[in-house]
């Protein structure tokens, strides 16, 4: 594989790459680049989670050594979502939740290196580099960059300050070539870009997933539970969910069931060599069967493909895909009941 088809790999299904041009020249200057994907285990990871994830199958495909960050410290200095005491049991959920994800996309879950942020940012040189980044930034500056990550105010607390300039001294401190996450930490890595260079490290290039609109329209929230499908979600409520999703005939905007579809299903597929098959009555047409995203949304645009038929097929799929994660899960219970006491004690 050259250059340009690694570039190829690595772009697709994404949102944004800045910039592929010296994406391509990285991987000319080297045979093995590397990446890094933070998460802050705060909440129960989901589906929205799961796309981004399967992302890092293709990265390792494309040569590129992935590292995951468990940034348990950002977890709680965003607004304390995560009580300091339930740190530790919140960092191991996500990584044997995370670990069932690359799995389930086809990943080599055990070539990945998994990091807590408390592994190095409360000891030299990480604390200096902090030291000299927050008086180089300033907290107008800074606050823009973390606006579509941590939680805002009036009144902002130095908590999601610090969390941004962390984050974006971690790409160097991880030794990160590639910046990877959701198009949501496009404000943070372009600081880093800013800033980096300044504190004598290198630019990092940074490749940005798409956000998926929730089931319910609009954005995905952490707090509607029918507006996206958890990880150790029953298959009877996946269709529940599925039925009633927002998903008007011969609309796109806004349709998750589509996007679920394009950025999830469908690639898993394609690494599986299999087909998406929508079962209908003989009297309505027979079953349809998919090898590609772009054909369903053809179909769906005019009219062939109907939500009431497509809504139990996608339901499967779904299902099928997060099965080995759900597994995971419900082998080990004490997971969740650890890390979120408050509702499943």
């Amino acid at each position: 594989m050259n250059a340009s088809e690694r570039t190829d790999l690595v772009s697709r299904f994404t949102e944004e790459v800045v910039t592929e041009d010296e994406l391509e020249a990285l991987f000319e200057e080297t045979d093995e680049p590397t990446a890094y994907i933070g998460y802050a285990p705060t909440g129960e990871m989901h589906i929205g989670h799961f796309t981004t994830m399967r992302k890092l199958a293709d990265f390792q495909e494309a040569g590129i050594e992935v590292t995951v960050l468990l940034a348990d410290l950002h977890a709680h200095l965003d607004d304390e979502k995560s009580p300091f005491d339930l740190l530790d049991a919140r960092s191991e959920y996500y990584q044997v939740a995370i670990e069932g994800m690359l799995e389930a996309a086809g990943a080599d879950g055990d070539a990945i290196e998994f990091v807590r942020g408390t592994d190095y940012q409360l000891e030299e040189p990480y604390t200096l580099n902090l030291y000299r980044m927050m008086a180089d930034a300033t907290i107008s500056r800074t606050q823009r960059a973390g606006s579509e990550v941590v939680r805002q105010s009036e009144n902002p607390k130095l908590g999601g300050l610090v969390y941004t300039l962390m984050q974006s001294l971690d790409v160097a401190a991880l030794d990160a070539d590639i910046a990877y996450g959701g198009i949501d930490q496009r404000g943070i890595y372009m600081l880093a870009r800013e800033e980096l260079p300044n504190q004598g490290f290198d630019k990092p290039l940074c490749v940005f997933a798409p956000l998926l609109s929730g089931l319910s329209g609009g954005k995905m929230s952490a707090s509607d539970a029918a507006s996206k499908v958890n990880l150790n979600d029953a298959p009877d409520v996946v269709e529940e969910k599925l039925q009633g999703a927002y998903c008007p005939a011969g609309e796109v905007e806004d349709n998750g069931v589509l996007e679920y579809m394009e950025f999830l299903v469908f690639p898993i597929l394609a690494v599986r060599d299999e087909s998406f098959t929508v079962e209908r009555p003989e009297q309505y047409g027979g079953d349809l069967v998919y090898d590609d995203y772009a054909s369903l949304e053809e179909d769906f645009l005019s009219g062939e493909l109907h939500p009431a038929d497509l809504k139990p097929a996608a339901a499967s799929a779904i299902s099928e895909v997060i099965d080995p994660i759900r597994q995971r899960l419900n082998d080990r219970p004490d997971l969740l009941a650890e890390a979120y006491p408050e509702k499943y004690d």
